[in-house]
């Protein structure tokens, strides 16, 4: 957390930034340990200030402010991260501070509460050796059926824990994992070799229809409050979840199972045993 969805929704959030000047970066002084950053502040200060951000984008689970340098700022959230436009929860854990030049534009906010966060400033030659398509699989929006098949169906691996492999599909994390299997109607332990085409092609289709549900409801936000949007509010989707978080209650989707909790690669799986039989793997 954050996933696809979510970042996909702070990147819309701050899309305001695209065309704006920024006047200059600050990094408050705090007694918590510093994010993972490069350059050094100095340099990443001097490198920005008076640059303009030219676009606004998402790669994976990262946000990207692409600057007219050709350097891009790049916001990996990951677990409690947030690139915010308005007033953050508090002021000790915000790690970097955008200020435009338009003094009445709100500044860009950069706040990571457990300091998991990464924050840097890449040239394009970095960005592409860093998250490029040597680095990371399609994007979980684009990614195709013929994709998933021809790299995964020799694959011993559980499907759900391939699905977690930016390497093979970027953007997808624990929560969409679980349900996007659900709702194709396959079992997370079934090894990727025994998946049919078929039944890839559901996962395809599937994939794709969660996250631009999830997308539309704003993300998921979880009872840790973590994740918010760029303007400080909870998503929705986390009231569409059919199985994560929902351990013990009986299945949305068949009405008959009770969803199961697993743990697959030290994260949990949600998934109903009886729309998700293994048999139904081959």
């Amino acid at each position: 957390m954050p996933e696809l969805p979510e970042v996909e929704t702070m990147c819309r959030g701050i899309a305001a930034v695209a065309g704006r000047q920024v006047h200059t970066v600050r990094f408050p002084k705090s007694h918590l340990c510093d994010i993972e950053m490069r350059p050094a502040k100095p340099a990443f200060r001097r490198r920005v200030a008076g640059r303009s951000i030219i676009r606004v984008r998402r790669v994976a689970k990262r946000v990207i402010l692409d600057l007219d340098s050709t350097d891009s700022v790049v916001f990996e959230p990951r677990m409690t991260g947030r690139v915010l436009l308005t007033e953050p929860p508090d002021r000790v854990h915000v790690r970097a501070v955008f200020e435009f030049a338009d003094a009445d534009h709100p500044p860009l906010v950069f706040w990571s509460m457990r300091g998991l966060s990464t924050l840097r400033l890449l040239t394009a030659a970095q960005l592409a050796d860093t998250i490029g398509p040597n680095r990371l699989g399609p994007d979980a929006l684009l990614v195709t059926t013929a994709h998933l098949h021809q790299r995964l169906r020799a694959s011993r691996r559980a499907v759900k824990v391939a699905l977690l492999d930016q390497k093979v599909v970027a953007g997808i994390g624990n929560i969409y994992a679980s349900e996007i299997l659900h709702r194709a109607r396959v079992h997370p332990e079934i090894p990727c070799s025994r998946i049919t085409p078929r039944s890839w092609q559901r996962v395809q289709a599937e994939t794709v229809a969660v996250l631009e549900e999830a997308i539309r409801a704003k993300g998921s936000t979880l009872r840790d409050g973590n994740y918010r949007t760029a303007a400080d509010e909870p998503g929705g989707f986390q009231d569409r979840h059919r199985v994560y978080g929902r351990e013990d209650l009986k299945c949305l989707q068949c009405g008959r199972g009770t969803v199961r909790r697993i743990v697959q690669a030290q994260r949990s799986t949600y998934f109903c045993p009886v729309c998700q039989r293994k048999a139904r793997g081959k």
